[in-house]
């Protein structure tokens, strides 16, 4: 599993979303550690893709993930 690119991680993550947060913070570890890999900053999310695309979830999602460790933005 170290061989995740980062757009594979954050894909997993929008099948967890879609999934009630399945595995959630395990998909959130897989993608801090191959934007480490690829020196990426920060992970760029779809708002089309997201459960709740309103400010509101969208800063709900970027809170939960800056206490993980991981920057987010979104486009």
């Amino acid at each position: 599993m170290s061989d995740i690119t980062v757009s594979q991680a954050i894909e997993a993550i929008y099948t967890s979303l879609e999934n009630d947060n399945e595995d959630l913070d395990l998909h959130i570890a897989t993608l801090k550690s191959a934007m480490a890999r690829e020196g990426a900053k920060e992970a760029v999310f779809e708002t089309s893709k997201l459960a709740q695309p309103n400010r509101q979830g969208r800063k709900l999602m970027q809170a939960y993930f800056r206490k993980k460790g991981v920057a987010t933005s979104f486009v």
